[in-house]
């Protein structure tokens, strides 16, 4: 190493400490999905980044999708998927695919991955402990046909009605990373697939975080001309909804933001998940990678 990448070296760990000064001991919730799952050095990139929250004093909880994974079993299996508004349709076979990959296969993977860089993982789903309670999602759809909205049965797929933190408490307590697979149960003893995104923003709210971050497959928000966007107010981001700005599949982790920073998280981040040590980057630097949104 010649001097000037000592110095760039010494003025990046510099520049991180108060970061890491302001965030020890604050729970920070990732949700975990997109090409960062899917490609190896971005999984192992990722890995190594929650380590190294954990190891100078954040709490790390992560939130795990697996879309891609369950498509490619029931695939695999020859069983048809349907979605209806971008929402997989979940029969009682369907669910037990979910809850093998979700629970099992990708849960596993992330956990192993986790401790193979240093961390101690343990990997949840939300039915244990009865974590994450649960209710089916209906959705209501307009016809011309019928004056009433015509009332949308999904089967498993379902929305949170309640969280019990005690699990996740106990686990930080003892120096552990939760890895939280988005499976709840009904009062009914049923399970439910419950989307990632509103899965972390919930648990965010009653854990009190400090931060919520999105992983995606894009930069962030942007503006029309391609431009990222970031230091957001949640009144600023509604009017870029409103005007058309924010549209598409971006929508849905917006409002899982929105709902966030407003109900006490002091910060939301969107983030390119597409970025080696995005999380870090984020946290520990100026700039970030992504965009921050604050109630």
């Amino acid at each position: 190493m010649d001097k000037q990448q000592a110095m760039n070296t010494a003025r990046v760990l510099i520049e991180a400490l108060p970061y890491i000064q302001r965030f020890s001991g604050k729970t920070i919730v990732v949700k975990y999905g997109g090409n960062a799952m899917t490609e190896e050095a971005l999984k192992h990139s990722f890995a190594r980044s929650i380590v190294l929250l954990k190891q100078v004093g954040l709490n790390p909880v992560v939130v795990h999708g697996g879309g891609p994974q369950i498509g490619r079993l029931l695939e695999q299996l020859g069983k048809p998927t349907e979605f209806i508004d971008g929402m997989r349709v979940t029969d009682s076979e369907t669910m037990d695919v979910v809850q093998m990959v979700l629970g099992g296969l990708v849960n596993k993977e992330i956990v192993n991955l986790i401790n193979q860089h240093g961390g101690r993982a343990i990997g949840l789903t939300g039915k244990d402990g009865g974590m994450i309670r649960a209710r089916p999602l209906k959705i209501q759809r307009q016809t011309e046909e019928l004056k009433a909205p015509e009332i949308i049965d999904l089967g498993h797929v379902g929305e949170v009605t309640g969280i019990d933190p005690s699990v996740i408490h106990m686990l930080d307590g003892g120096d552990f990373i939760p890895v939280i697979a988005p499976i709840g149960v009904g009062d009914d003893g049923a399970s439910y697939n419950i989307n990632a995104d509103l899965v972390a923003g919930k648990l965010a709210v009653v854990l009190g975080a400090e931060k919520l971050l999105l992983l995606t497959n894009t930069p962030g928000i942007l503006d029309r001309e391609g431009n990222l966007l970031t230091g957001l107010d949640a009144q600023k981001v509604q009017s870029l909804v409103d005007d058309g700005t924010i549209h598409g599949g971006m929508l849905p982790k917006v409002e899982c933001a929105l709902d966030a920073v407003c109900s006490g998280v002091k910060t939301a981040h969107i983030i390119d998940g597409r970025v080696e040590h995005a999380v870090l980057l984020e946290l520990f630097t100026d700039s970030g990678v992504g965009t921050l949104i604050r109630g």
